[in-house]
């Protein structure tokens, strides 16, 4: 990917999360939080308008595998999400998968260990694991991942 911001994307039934990295790649935040009401399709054209509004060269699709590695529904939805972005951006933005397991139980358990609630949060905490698997991925391709 070239230089610049990418953009996760933490895919869920009602709340994606979405996380923004720096233009050097190096450190990610929390974004916001899209919102897809019952029955509704995923809300792509406000996905866009980050992606247009930050600069964004790539993208990164959690892929929600079970605890096994496994893919399950979670994960072949997120695929099709991918796949719907990609020929929304084609060349111009890259888009990739990343194993995204866990990243929102390890947010609960970080913000109730520092003696915070998650209680009316639910947006935060979506937001917050984009984060957290943005950063796992940078870390993974600077070879400093733990």
């Amino acid at each position: 990917m070239s230089v610049g911001r990418l953009l996760a994307v933490d895919w869920g039934e009602r709340r994606i999360g979405l996380a923004l990295s720096d233009e050097t790649q190096t450190l990610a935040q929390p974004l916001t939080t899209l919102t897809r009401r019952a029955g509704k399709r995923f809300p792509m054209a406000r996905l866009l308008e980050e992606v247009t509004r930050h600069a964004v060269v790539g993208i990164i699709v959690g892929l929600p595998l079970t605890e096994s590695g496994a893919e399950g529904d979670a994960a072949h939805a997120a695929r099709g999400l991918a796949d719907a972005i990609k020929r929304r951006v084609g060349d111009i933005v890259a888009v990739n998968l990343w194993d995204e397991r866990m990243t929102t139980a390890r947010v609960l358990a970080a913000v109730r260990e520092m003696g915070g609630s998650t209680r009316g949060r639910k947006e935060d905490v979506d937001a917050m694991a984009a984060a957290l698997l943005l950063q796992h991925y940078l870390d993974a391709r600077r070879g400093t991942a733990l």
